[in-house]
């Protein structure tokens, strides 16, 4: 049987592979730390999960909903008012099945064959396998420690600023843990709107942002919605990740133009995640700030423990990740992980899943607590590995 020439590129995803050593150590009844996933641990606050228990007994909830419902475009207009001091109408707004699925079908309602976008290395995977999916041509732009891990935008040739369809940018970064200063956005902003590009924001973790700073939005930039949108998520914020639930915010010719496409593939999401939703944004953030405040201890327990263990971790910024070299001594990434996971039972992701930049890096999720992750630092301070 043949199948189509793009899946020669599409290799096993490596959370598949890292999932099946998991479960491999875990039958042999060894100890695991599974920092490779970045699944929340928390769960949804109970007014979120009474919201959805409350509709799902409901019979008439079960048909299609064939689009948001009216009560659930306000709340993310009223959340987008409240949270970022950004005004959005409703037609600036439509729902997605989660952000990653609406990263991967974007590019088909902005791109023909052959068009340019331009993506980060290193980023998440989804950046750079959605697009390649509407048959654009894909070029990365680097992004680099000595530069804070911030794109260069001087630095992209006049050539491939004046052929891109679009740019794929999210701040913080996943998996690189870094924030975006405004500078950055404004420069941004200014550089898209004289080359006519596009700017996709992928905004899934403006909510866990460290050391006492708030999380921005693109769109609260002036003029972002004139080159822009931004894909909101509630999986992070909420724990609301198997519900599928996010947002697609900004310029209204391409979210409508979005949304039309996707009436092609989708009947809408099912009621009782759309109340659930409703619940989320319209209800008290105080699990939110809560959960933020976790976040950040089991960055300090991570990044400061490994750092006096003698592997020297660089705090995050922000995002529920945590990102280092390798320790000296090693200059591979994946054989790294291989040996550490071997040795001490932790798990973690090799950085050259996230692109070729992320060679000789690795990521670690901050889905453990705290006492656990201490753990996890003395089990590979006495493995020798360092």
């Amino acid at each position: 049987m043949e199948f189509a020439d793009r899946m020669k590129g599409y290799e096993e995803g490596i959370f598949q592979v890292l999932n099946e050593m998991r479960l491999n150590k875990e039958k042999a009844g060894e100890k695991v730390y599974n920092f490779s996933v970045g699944t929340p641990d928390f769960h949804p606050a109970e007014h979120i999960v009474k919201a959805v228990a409350d509709a799902a007994l409901k019979p008439e909830n079960y048909k299609y909903s064939l689009g948001d419902m009216r009560e659930l475009t306000e709340a993310v207009i009223d959340r987008y008012k409240k949270r970022y001091d950004v005004c959005l109408s409703e037609k600036e707004v439509t729902s997605v099945y989660g952000s990653q699925e609406g990263i991967a079908h974007i590019c088909f309602a902005l791109c023909n064959p052959g068009d340019v976008v331009l993506v980060p290395n290193p980023g998440y995977p989804v950046f750079t396998f959605g697009p390649s999916l509407a048959g654009v041509e894909i070029r990365t732009y680097d992004l680099i420690e000595e530069k804070g891990y911030l794109p260069d935008l001087s630095a992209i040739d006049e050539e491939t600023a004046k052929a891109a369809k679009c740019i794929l940018v999210s701040y913080p970064l996943n998996p690189v843990c870094k924030c975006a200063p405004p500078s950055f956005y404004e420069e941004l902003i200014a550089w898209a709107e004289k080359n006519s590009i596009v700017v996709i924001h992928d905004n899934a973790y403006s909510d866990i942002v460290y050391d006492q700073k708030k999380g921005r939005s693109f769109l609260s930039y002036e003029g972002a919605k004139k080159v822009g949108v931004e894909f909101y998520s509630l999986s992070k914020s909420y724990n609301y990740t198997g519900a599928r639930m996010a947002f697609l915010a900004g310029n209204e010719e391409i979210v409508q133009t979005f949304k039309r496409l996707r009436s092609q593939i989708d009947y809408g999401t099912f009621y009782p995640v759309q109340f659930g939703a409703i619940a989320a944004l319209t209800g008290p953030d105080d699990c939110v700030k809560e959960q933020c405040v976790k976040y950040e201890e089991r960055r300090n327990a991570l990044c400061d423990g490994f750092t006096r263990a003698g592997w020297k971790f660089d705090r995050s910024e922000g995002t529920m990740f945590a990102w280092a070299r390798i320790p000296e001594g090693f200059s591979d990434d994946v054989a790294f992980v291989k040996e550490l996971f071997e040795k001490t039972g932790v798990l973690c992701t090799p950085g050259s899943s996230f692109g070729t930049l992320g060679k000789d890096h690795v990521r670690f999720a901050l889905v453990l607590p705290v006492e656990t992750i201490e753990e996890a630092v003395k089990a590979v301070e006495g493995c020798g590995i360092l």
